[in-house]
C-alpha cells in the first residue's frame, strides 16, 4: 500500500476545440458539398505518471501550454482525466483560479463562509477561524463589501487566507501570488513555509523558478503534456533554462 498522499497514474486529458470557419470556407462546402472538419482535439497531457510523498513539495514546471495548470486542476478534481486515474488521500485545498468558489454578489463575510464550507469546513471551524482569516487577509475594511467590487488583489488576499486556514494536507497552487502586491507575496511565501514545516504536502506551478527552487524539493518539467524531468528542483530548474 502506498503511503503517497498523491498519485497520478498514465493519466491523459484531451480538449476538444471548436474551429472557426470563414465565409470563403462555407462557400467552399456549398459548392462542393463537402464539409470541412467542425472540431480538432488537443492532447493536453499525455500519460502523466508521477505521485506525491507526505510533507513533499512538488514543482509543476514547463512553458505556456505544457499542461502544468491541466495537471493542477485534475489533481484538485476541477476536472477528470480522460484516461489515467488519480487517487488523493487526506484534505485537500488550493488556490487554482482568484476568486473561485466566491459569489459575486455576497460580502466579503459571506464568502469566507461558503468558500470554507467548500474547502470541507464545518460552520464551528470557521467560525474559530474567522478573525484570523480576516487579519491575514489585511481587508477587514471590505469584509462587509460585495466581492464584486473587489480588485484581483483583493480577491486573492481573502482567498488564500481562507484557504490556509482550512488546515489542509495537501496544498496546491497554480501562479496565483503573482496578483499580490510585493509584502503580501512574501507574507503568503513565508505561510507557505509554515505549511511545508508542518508536514503538509504542497504542488506549486509557477513560473518564478527561483522561488520554486527554495520552496520544493522535486520538480517535474512538462514539455507539450509529457513528463521530460523529474527529479530534484534544483536540477530541474536547469533543464527548464537550457
Amino acid at each position: 500500500m502506498s503511503n503517497s498522499v498523491i498519485e497520478v497514474e498514465d493519466v491523459s486529458k484531451i480538449f476538444m476545440l471548436r474551429r472557426t470557419h470563414t465565409l470563403k470556407d462555407t462557400l467552399v462546402w456549398s459548392l462542393t458539398g463537402k464539409r470541412g472538419k467542425m472540431v480538432d482535439t488537443f492532447e493536453a497531457l499525455k500519460d502523466i505518471s508521477f505521485d506525491v510523498k507526505p510533507g513533499e513539495a512538488v514543482a509543476l514546471l514547463g512553458f505556456n501550454g505544457s499542461g502544468k495548470s491541466t495537471m493542477l486542476k485534475l489533481i484538485s478534481g476541477v476536472m477528470r482525466p480522460d484516461r489515467g486515474t488519480i487517487r488523493l488521500r487526506g484534505k485537500i485545498a488550493g488556490l487554482i483560479e482568484v476568486g473561485a468558489g466566491f459569489h459575486p454578489d455576497l460580502t466579503g463575510r459571506e464568502n469566507v463562509y461558503l468558500n470554507g464550507a467548500i474547502l470541507g469546513m464545518t460552520e464551528a471551524e470557521i467560525d474559530a477561524a474567522y478573525d484570523d482569516i480576516v487579519a491575514f487577509s489585511e481587508i477587514e475594511q471590505f469584509i462587509d463589501t460585495e466581492v464584486k467590487f473587489y480588485s484581483s488583489g483583493m480577491f486573492l488576499r481573502l482567498a488564500f487566507a481562507v484557504a490556509v486556514h482550512t488546515n489542509p494536507d495537501i496544498f496546491l497552487i497554480d501562479e496565483i501570488l503573482a496578483v499580490g502586491d510585493e509584502p503580501f507575496q512574501r507574507k503568503c511565501i513565508k505561510r507557505i513555509k509554515q505549511l511545508r514545516s508542518e508536514g503538509k504536502s504542497l504542488v506549486i506551478v509557477s513560473h518564478d523558478l527561483d522561488m520554486v527552487a527554495s520552496l520544493c524539493d522535486r520538480g517535474i518539467v512538462l514539455e507539450k503534456g509529457q513528463v521530460i524531468y523529474s527529479g530534484p528542483c534544483t536540477e530541474a530548474v536547469k533543464v527548464l533554462r537550457k
